[in-house]
């Protein structure tokens, strides 16, 4: 109203009854809530991909007794956002729909029932500074999304998986299914021999539908947000460090 009638603000707030002080102010944040913002916004740089669900998370394995909602507020005063990902068309996304009733063996005829009954794994590609190759391997429990082992290498054969695969079964128990695309590494002679004797079944997708082993795609996608765009490798050794604290 001030800068419309060109009255001063003086003039104006004598006029209506109103305190100057009311012009004048601005609103201040709580120092409570300080702590939490600070370091929200510390893991969100760390975390660019997480949502404020995973931020809050976070935010309880360090300690910190927040409610979700509470955190909810700071994140929209900070204005942080996730940055979008592009998505298919939706003219692909049609196609593959149609196409998901080919397989047995995809997501869309078999679900995990419970812990340990499906696992699935996959492999992702990435090169460290140097440019060389490096090559992640994940298995995921699909019931409980969890990443029982991620193991990275310049490269991972039959046997190497076979290795943890023994691990893992050792200190897990077998899956009583384990799902996977028809790469060379999963369609070996000594994996296909291997797995029947410790009584777990295969379940490969059809080809060029990775659709159908989609908690696994989900998680590489995550893997490869999370950790590989973010971080540059010098060495096996370094790698594996932090790939491991990123797993856990």
């Amino acid at each position: 109203m001030q800068e419309e009638l060109e009255v001063a603000q003086r003039r104006a707030c004598r006029v209506l009854g109103q305190p100057r002080s009311t012009q004048r102010y601005t609103p201040r944040e709580p120092d409570r809530d300080r702590p939490f913002v600070e370091r929200m916004l510390e893991l969100v740089r760390r975390h660019p991909r997480s949502g404020y669900r995973r931020i809050t998370a976070l935010l309880r394995q360090d300690g910190w007794n927040v409610n979700r909602k509470r955190i909810y507020r700071l994140w929209r005063q900070e204005h942080s956002k996730v940055p979008q990902k592009q998505r298919t068309p939706r003219a692909k996304r049609s196609a593959q729909k149609r196409r998901r009733a080919h397989s047995a063996n995809g997501i869309a005829r078999l679900r995990p029932e419970h812990k340990h009954y499906v696992w699935c794994w996959d492999f992702v590609h990435d090169r460290d500074q140097a440019g060389r190759p490096l090559k992640w391997f994940g298995f995921v429990d699909e019931y409980t999304r969890e990443c029982l082992a991620l193991d990275v290498a310049r490269s991972i054969t039959a046997h190497d998986v076979i290795r943890t695969l023994g691990r893992l079964f050792a200190e897990r128990g077998a899956p009583r299914f384990i799902r996977s695309d028809n790469g060379p590494e999963f369609i070996a002679q000594a994996l296909r021999d291997w797995l029947p004797r410790s009584g777990v079944q295969t379940l490969y997708i059809a080809p060029g539908a990775p659709w159908e082993n989609a908690y696994s795609e989900s998680f590489n996608s995550r893997l490869r947000d999370e950790l590989l765009n973010q971080e540059l490798f010098t060495t096996v050794l370094e790698a594996k460090v932090i790939t491991e604290d990123y797993r856990q």
